[in-house]
C-alpha cells in the first residue's frame, strides 16, 4: 500500500474530511488531494505533520529493523541494506502563540511553501513576517516588490541576530528600510486575531497573509524511533556514523564539531550538509580518512547588499569601516575566529580557510590580510597548499 492510500484510509478512521485536514494541518485541500492520490510527495517534515493531525507518527510508516538490517517502505516493501543515510533535514519551529489556530499562516522552507505562499500574493497584500532572521529576511527580499506592504518583527532588538553585530545589522536595516519595509524590533506577536496580530508593546498590526519565520528544528523523528538519543540533532563520530553501527546521518539533523568552538552542534547551513553528505558517502562506500572542520558560515545579499559571515565572534577586533561596506575580524590566541563583511566580501574564502585550518596568524602577513586579503600573505609553502598542490 502506497503511501498516499495508507493516508487516505487514516484520514476515514479519524473521521476527517478532507477540509478538515487542510484545516488541520495548514495545508490546502489541493495538496492533501494530491497527496492520497500519489500525484505529490510530502516532504518528511510535512508528512510528520500531517500524520501528527491523524494521531499518528513516522515509526508507524517507517520502521527500520537494525538487528536484520532491513527498511520498511512507507509502501509495505522491505528492503536490506548495508548502509543506511539518514537525511532527513530540518522542519519549520512555529511558537505557540494564543490565537495563531484562528489565522492561516505560512512558513517558508521548502520551494512548496514558496510557491504556495506565492498564490497568496497581489499588490494589495499586506504581509507580516514573524522573525528577522536568515528565513524571515529572505522570505522579504522574495516577495517585496510582489505586494503591498511588508512589516518584519522580531524580539531581537536587530535584525540577523545569529550572524551580525549591532553595527552591521544597522547597516543592513536602513538598506532595507530604503525599500519600504517596516521593522518592528524588540516587539513580537503576544496573540492573534483573525487579520490582525497585537504585539507584546500593545501595537496592532493589521496582515492579509502572516509567515512564520522564527526558526527551525532537526527532523529527527526517525531517528529517535531506532533508540538514537537525537532530540536536538543526530550526533556522529567523525566518518558520519551514527550509534548505531552501520547507520550514518548527515545534513540538517545531524551534529557537527564545530571547530570555533570546540563544541558539537548542529549547523544547519548547506556548506556543512553538503560535506557532511560527501564524507558519509566516501565512509558507505568503504573510503575512509576524510573528515572537515565545521565552522558557523552564511553568505547572502539583500537587495543587492551582500553580506559574508564565518566563525565566532570573540577575541580581539579588527574593524574597517571604508566606502559603505564594514568589516569586522576576531582574533584570539594567534587565530582568526571569526569575521562579518558586510558590502565588500571579496576573497572572503581565505578569511574562511584560516578560521577553518586554524592558521597561526604568526606565519602569515596578517596586517596585509587585515586590509586586503590574498595568497601573497602566506608564505610560499602555504601557497602551494592553498592553490591544490603539494607541499614544497
Amino acid at each position: 500500500m502506497d503511501i498516499g492510500e495508507k493516508l487516505r484510509l487514516l484520514r476515514i478512521r479519524r473521521g476527517l474530511t478532507q477540509e478538515d485536514m487542510a484545516d488541520r494541518c495548514e495545508l490546502s485541500k489541493g495538496f492533501i488531494s494530491q497527496v492520497e492520490r500519489n500525484l505529490a510527495s510530502p516532504s518528511i517534515a510535512t508528512l510528520t505533520d500531517m500524520l501528527e493531525c491523524l494521531g499518528s507518527s513516522l515509526s508507524q510508516f517507517f520502521s527500520e529493523d537494525k538487528d536484520e538490517k532491513t527498511v520498511t517502505g512507507s509502501d509495505g516493501n522491505v528492503y536490506p541494506y548495508d548502509k543506511l543515510l539518514l537525511a532527513t533535514g530540518a522542519k519549520p519551529f512555529v511558537p505557540p502563540i494564543p490565537g495563531l489556530e484562528s489565522v492561516h499562516y505560512h512558513t517558508f522552507m521548502t520551494l512548496r511553501d514558496a510557491h504556495e505562499l506565492e498564490t497568496c500574493l497581489t499588490k494589495k497584500t499586506r504581509v507580516l513576517i514573524v522573525g528577522a532572521g536568515l528565513i524571515g529576511m529572505k522570505c522579504l527580499e522574495g516577495i517585496r516588490d510582489r505586494v503591498a506592504s511588508v512589516t518584519v518583527c522580531d524580539l531581537a532588538k536587530q535584525v540577523l541576530p545569529s550572524i551580525l553585530d549591532a553595527e552591521a545589522a544597522q547597516m543592513v536595516q536602513k538598506h532595507c528600510e530604503a525599500q519600504d519595509v517596516t521593522f518592528l524590533l524588540g516587539d513580537s506577536a503576544a496573540r492573534f486575531e483573525p487579520g490582525k496580530a497585537i504585539m507584546q508593546s500593545g501595537k496592532e498590526v493589521e496582515f492579509d497573509e502572516l509567515v512564520m519565520a522564527v526558526g527551525v528544528r532537526p527532523a529527527t523523528e526517525l531517528a529517535q524511533s531506532l533508540g538514537l538519543d537525537a532530540a536536538r540533532g543526530i550526533h556522529t563520530n567523525a566518518q558520519g556514523e551514527t550509534d548505531i553501527p552501520d547507520i550514518f546521518a548527515a545534513g540538517d539533523c545531524a551534529k557537527s564539531f564545530d571547530v570555533t568552538t570546540d563544541t558539537e552542534r548542529v549547523l544547519a547551513l548547506l556548506p556543512n550538509a553538503t560535506q557532511q553528505g560527501e564524507i558519509c558517502g566516501l565512509a558507505m562506500a568503504g573510503k575512509s580518512g576524510k573528515s572537515f572542520n565545521a565552522i558557523p558560515m552564511n553568505a547572502m545579499g539583500m537587495f543587492g547588499l551582500h553580506m559574508i559571515t564565518a566563525g565566532t565572534m570573540t577575541g580581539d577586533d579588527h574593524i574597517i569601516r571604508e566606502n559603505g561596506s564594514y568589516k569586522r575580524l576576531c582574533t584570539k590566541d594567534d587565530r582568526l575566529m571569526g569575521y562579518i563583511l558586510v558590502g565588500n566580501v571579496a576573497r572572503a574564502g581565505i578569511y574562511t580557510a584560516l578560521i577553518r585550518e586554524k592558521t597561526p596568524l604568526s606565519s602569515i602577513d596578517f596586517e596585509l590580510m587585515l586590509d586586503k586579503p590574498q595568497l601573497m600573505a602566506f608564505s610560499r609553502r602555504d601557497r602551494a597548499t592553498l592553490m591544490g598542490g603539494s607541499r614544497l
